[in-house]
């Protein structure tokens, strides 16, 4: 005899459907209400924001203007006492003179629309920074890549701008190697390696944290193939990693070197960037460039090969991140150095060079028209 306890028993296929109807009615309402509540937050977001620059542009022109600062201070004061007894501690004397700040260094109305987006606590970082170069620089990298206060934070921590500013500099009249797009040193402390590691052990590391490496290069940059393997006359030849940056259209070659930079890696990388421009290179996209990183590099070398005018980038990176003090005098050295040698280059025949700093703006067209 068959056992009855033993038999299954099926739902009816009404009962699975309904179930399926709920489930997919609840996800559509869900989604509706979080995309709603997010959209509600970026307005009010934007709202806070273009309410303390509207305070801090009628304070600055209204009560320090005119000369009267020494007065003014004592009007803001007292002002401040007044608004945070009533609406909170957002409006004491200390936020009250961010909102005067933020006022004063940001003036454009397309800069105050790309940094109505982000959140006040972004903005009291910006701030905090001593040039106006520094400020337009994080505050389009948070506004990019939708960076909150705490990674933000940490860019400004590692010195994003100014390890920026160091590989700009080695770009050249004539140059291949578009502003604003490496870094000079890179910091890979992310990756943990262990001392006396081989080229393939910072290959395979950069792979398994993909997504930290592109953070640390910057917007743009996409991850195509790694050991790209190129032929040539029956020989195969194989490139570390390859990129594709979506803004600049054109892919880029990085080659991992695990020692000094060497002049026999300029021809290497020549030889990838020709072979990519052949056979790779679509017809819509621009010449391909290449980096090559290494755990020295003199500077001085680099520069005199000229290798950016054949598309050729050379940095350093580091695998361990030094103490804040340390890290800020070595990059201040290495800045002034970067520096001087720019300036030397200007002084040269024919040296003068236009650095086009535009962070917010699309480049104009050089051509007549509206």
């Amino acid at each position: 005899m068959e056992n009855d306890s033993k038999k299954i028993i099926k739902k009816p296929a009404a009962t699975n459907e309904r179930h399926s109807g709920e489930n997919a009615l609840f996800a559509h309402v869900a989604e509706i209400i979080e995309t709603r509540k997010s959209r509600a937050g970026i307005y009010a977001n934007r709202e806070v924001t273009l309410m303390f620059l509207e305070i801090g542009r009628y304070i600055n022109s209204a009560v320090l203007g005119g000369g009267r600062a020494e007065y003014g201070k004592r009007i803001v004061s007292s002002l401040a006492t007044q608004l945070a007894a009533k609406y909170g501690k957002s409006f004491e004397l200390r936020n009250l003179r961010r909102m005067m700040q933020f006022a004063e260094y940001f003036t454009d109305p397309l800069i105050v629309s790309t940094l109505s987006t982000q959140s006040w606590s972004n903005i009291v970082e910006l701030l905090s920074l001593k040039t106006h170069e520094a400020r337009l620089y994080y505050a389009q990298d948070a506004a990019t890549r939708h960076l909150g206060v705490r990674e933000l934070r940490r860019q400004i921590a590692r010195k994003a701008y100014e390890r920026r500013e160091i590989a700009d500099t080695r770009v050249s009249e004539g140059s291949l190697i578009p502003f604003n797009v490496f870094k000079d040193p890179y910091l890979l402390d992310t990756l943990d390696l262990k001392e006396n590691f081989l080229e393939a052990d910072l290959e395979k590391a950069i792979l398994t944290e993909l997504e930290k490496f592109i953070l640390e290069f910057g917007y743009g940059f996409t991850f195509v193939e790694r050991q790209k393997r190129m032929i040539m006359d029956g020989e195969d030849y194989s490139l570390d990693l390859l990129f594709y940056h979506r803004i600049l259209k054109r892919l880029v070659a990085v080659e991992l070197k695990a020692g000094k930079f060497k002049p026999e890696y300029a021809g290497q990388m020549h030889f990838y960037l020709q072979w990519l421009n052949k056979y790779e290179r679509q017809a819509d996209e621009n010449e391909p460039i290449g980096l090559i990183l290494c755990t020295k590099a003199s500077r001085n070398q680099i520069e005199l090969m000229k290798l950016d005018k054949s598309g050729i980038a050379v940095a350093e990176y580091w695998m361990a991140l030094p103490p804040k003090a340390l890290l800020e005098e070595k990059l201040r050295h290495i800045l002034a150095e970067a520096q001087e040698r720019l300036q030397r280059r200007k002084l040269l025949p024919g040296g003068k060079i236009q650095k086009q700093i535009d962070y917010f703006f699309e480049p104009k067209d050089d051509g007549e028209g509206f």
